[in-house]
């Protein structure tokens, strides 16, 4: 066998190292039940997934699957039964309420259906919320970058009630970035939206992904909506039924109707 000058026989010497993705958040062996005995409800079982750091996720599954419950175990929302739910490496069983609170504050971003911003506070107020309940200054870099990417700069001394629909979620979408999050949740963003603006927002969610590296995890019931991810995961009975990436409408709409949504 002949060998490199650093000898190694060249098709070792010249395989790609393969490095691991960094996870932005995972799911081990994740399971919830609610109740006890008779009544029991198992909304996850045994389900582990991982979240790897600046792609899309959309979680799908019929109702009550168990898409929400996980999105919220994952958040620190909700407490799992057993396994465990990790951001980066923190394990939130290991974390106090309050250690839990300011996980949720400071290294994750919340998108709702509900816009949920404060009706008193400029759209700049509701922004920079999460940094001025940490007591802390904006970072102006990221703030200018995050308005621009979502063109809120022209509607930032407006209140809640002088902006659209489409333009109340974006603001909720440059709050939920103003920290840098590991991961920005997001459950059925596009809901209280029409056609239009529920197309902006996900094409403002796609390029926050490609263009400033965030990490999003959508839940939603529209296989249009889940065919911007990098990725879809299907949840039937709690459990991870299937995985597509770079998923279409067509191809979601096929497993959806397989899978009896």
């Amino acid at each position: 066998m002949t060998t490199s000058r650093r000898g190694l026989p060249p098709a070792i010497e010249e395989a790609p190292v393969q490095v691991a993705p960094v996870l932005a958040a995972s799911a081990q062996h994740a399971g919830k039940v609610y109740g006890s005995g008779e009544t029991a409800v198992t909304a996850l079982d045994d389900v582990s997934l991982d979240l790897p750091s600046g792609q899309f996720t959309a979680i799908m599954g019929p109702s009550g699957s168990g898409k929400s419950t996980l999105m919220h175990c994952l958040a620190g929302l909700d407490t799992l039964t057993s396994g465990q739910a990790l951001v980066g490496g923190t394990d939130l069983a290991t974390l106090s309420d309050r250690e839990r609170t300011i996980l949720r504050r400071d290294r994750l971003g919340f998108v709702f259906q509900a816009f949920n911003l404060l009706p008193t506070l400029t759209a700049e107020e509701n922004i920079t919320l999460p940094v001025d309940l940490a007591g802390r200054s904006p970072e102006q870099g990221w703030l200018d970058i995050v308005v621009a990417k979502l063109n809120l700069a022209d509607r930032l001394r407006h209140r809640p009630a002088e902006l659209s629909g489409g333009q109340q979620q974006r603001v909720a979408v440059a709050r939920a970035l103003i920290t840098r999050p590991d991961v920005v949740f997001a459950d059925e963003p596009t809901g209280a939206l029409d056609r239009k603006a529920g197309i902006e927002l996900l094409r403002f969610l796609r390029s926050v992904v490609d263009d400033l590296g965030q990490t999003v995890v959508m839940v939603t019931h529209d296989p249009g909506a889940a065919a911007y991810a990098d990725r879809v995961v299907f949840l039937v009975d709690g459990r991870i039924v299937e995985q597509i990436g770079d998923p279409t409408r067509e191809r979601i709409l096929e497993i959806m109707g397989r899978l009896g949504d």
